[in-house]
């Protein structure tokens, strides 16, 4: 069954589809995922450190983060997952209130940016995302909305309702699922008897694509194209993008507890995202030799200047968690917001 869904293919050997991404968008999104990979080093630092709590890096995965969010109208929803930070920023959330965020100062959310906040809970955004979907085609707007999850989250009753809805209503949203091998400790061969999780989609009446999740043009392309489909009234689209999980579930997790070192060596090396878009960029004479050293010293300089704007940042207010819920706070949470105010002002008696 699995060969039945060929993996889109735009980089190296195997390349099944041609390259149809601008150059200048090419380059952007090389830059972009430096910018995850340096940025994900970084916390996972600040996390040994104490200074920053459990954190789900995303090495190994950039490409399919930063190559499927460029491919949208900065105008289009987006439904991130814990671990989409990439995502977040390529879409327009700047990139200091993601480190804030990270650091338990900010939200994941900015008020210029069309995201929902991150969701912990799993595949529990996808309905959401569906429903967005279908707001903006019912208000006559031209923008789709965008799911981000996992492999494991395609085990959960919510992946198969926004599926369905999905498929019934021909809502305009791609359901893109980051198939990195391991749901924590689980891997894909114990959640489902399927040779594919894309297959799934077929059982919803849903276009299903399945891509090189490490070839980031791929990635690109294929959002693309589900994005014209869904407003050509072409309905959803479900993608699954083969990756890898290169580190931990999250800096709580121990990967060696449960997977054998030699499994990261057909994902490393010249088979890391990163390697394969520099060397194919400098193939295709986009950039130069001496440019990657050059954006890598870049996205190295940003992070250290957000993360030391973000340490020296106030504490998050108590009163945020009321923030962009409702239009209209209602009496209760009025008056619980005025109770949180009073707790934090200086005593009157003093």
């Amino acid at each position: 069954m699995a060969e039945e869904w060929p993996l889109y293919r735009v980089i190296g050997d195997g390349a099944n589809h041609p390259d149809r991404v601008e150059a200048e968008v090419a380059k952007r999104i090389y830059a972009q995922m430096v910018l995850l990979r340096t940025f994900d080093e970084k916390t996972i630092t600040l996390q040994r450190q104490g200074r920053v709590g459990t954190f789900p890096p995303s090495i190994g995965q950039e490409a399919a983060e930063i190559g499927s969010a460029a491919a949208l109208s900065k105008d289009d929803w987006m439904a991130p997952s814990y671990r989409d930070h990439g995502a977040l920023f390529m879409h327009g959330v700047p990139f200091h209130h993601v480190v804030l965020f990270a650091m338990g100062k900010g939200s994941s959310i900015d008020g210029e940016a069309f995201v929902l906040p991150s969701s912990i809970p799993i595949s529990s955004h996808l309905p959401h995302a569906v429903g967005l979907a279908m707001a903006c085609r019912r208000l006559g707007e031209e923008r789709v909305a965008i799911a981000y999850f996992g492999d494991g989250g395609t085990s959960e009753g919510d992946f198969h309702e926004a599926l369905n809805f999905a498929g019934v209503f021909k809502a305009p949203v791609i359901f893109f699922c980051q198939n990195n091998g391991w749901a924590i400790s689980v891997p894909v061969s114990r959640q489902t008897a399927t040779p594919t999780l894309v297959q799934k989609s077929q059982a919803y009446g849903v276009h299903g694509v399945r891509v090189d999740g490490n070839d980031a043009l791929a990635c690109y392309q294929v959002v693309a194209e589900a994005r014209e489909r869904a407003l050509g009234d072409g309905g959803p689209t479900m993608i699954e993008a083969l990756t890898y999980r290169i580190g931990p579930h999250t800096t709580a997790d121990d990967p060696t507890r449960y997977r054998p070192p030699e499994s990261l060596a057909p994902w490393t090396g010249d088979n890391d995202p990163l390697v394969r878009l520099a060397q194919y960029l400098v193939q295709r004479g986009v950039m130069t030799v001496e440019e990657p050293p050059a954006i890598w010293a870049e996205a190295r300089q940003r992070v250290n200047r957000a993360v030391e704007e973000a340490l020296n940042s106030p504490p998050v207010r108590k009163e945020a968690m009321f923030d962009s819920v409702y239009a209209e706070v209602p009496d209760a949470l009025a008056a619980q917001m005025e109770d949180l105010a009073e707790e934090e002002a200086p005593d009157a008696r003093n």
